[in-house]
């Protein structure tokens, strides 16, 4: 198999060999930049090292042929508002590009090793501990939604959505460490979300705000432990 050795030449290539300093200069002169080029030399002598097979020397060559069109793509296509989905959009390309030399390079894998009913059980349950619980949870505590001077405090200065992300999270944790069996995990969990959770409650000063915390925090962890075992079960 050549896909950790890529992975491991594409981790090295893309965020330990390159410097800020080639980054900046690629966004300002995109494909006029020498480090444009430095770095696809870069990333084609990883690629060939760690697969340590000059007989693959074709597989390294379209590493840096397909790394250099993604990274022209996002040069001239990204900007300041869009510079963050470019960055995802960008490795998520590298990795399918990894994925698909890897699969071609051996054939005896079957799609029925990825897309059995197991691996479909733990898809569904991961995508239904994100944006679904979220809804879930929020929509069961809607009745109980505190209006206070406090609470609208509290909303102005969080993050945006930073909730959200928070639980989903938790919740993707949670699952984990039922999943591998370390339930003392899911305590420290707990735990952490308490300290710092909570002590900005206690400053508020406000007991239906602190139940109606309370009662999202057990839900969003009471969803991650029973989705948990029934996948276990």
């Amino acid at each position: 198999m050549i896909f950790i050795p890529l992975i491991l030449a594409h981790l090295l290539g893309d965020f330990i060999l390159q410097p800020n300093s080639w980054v900046a200069d690629k966004e300002k002169k995109k494909e006029k930049s020498i480090f444009l080029y430095l770095h696809i030399l870069v990333h084609s002598i990883l690629a060939i090292l760690f697969l340590w097979d000059l007989n693959l020397w074709w597989i390294a060559l379209i590493i840096g042929l397909t790394h250099f069109l993604i990274d022209w793509t996002k040069l001239h296509f990204q900007n300041k508002k869009t510079k963050r989905s470019w960055f995802f959009i960008d490795q998520t390309a590298h990795l399918l590009v990894i994925a698909a030399l890897s699969i071609f390079y051996f054939p005896y894998f079957k799609w029925e090793d990825l897309f059995n009913p197991r691996t479909l059980e733990l898809v569904t349950a991961l995508i239904f501990l994100t944006v679904p619980s979220s809804i879930i949870i929020k929509t069961v505590i809607s009745i109980w939604t505190p209006v206070s001077a406090e609470y609208n405090t509290l909303q102005t200065d969080s993050l945006v959505n930073a909730g959200k992300y928070i639980g989903i999270l938790e919740r993707l944790l949670v699952f984990v460490f039922i999943l591998v069996n370390h339930w003392e995990g899911v305590g420290f969990m707990i735990a952490a979300k308490s300290v710092f959770r909570f002590s900005d409650l206690a400053e508020a000063k406000q007991r239906k705000l602190t139940e109606y915390v309370l009662i999202g925090t057990l839900l969003s962890f009471g969803l991650a432990v029973l989705t948990g075992i029934l996948v276990k079960l």
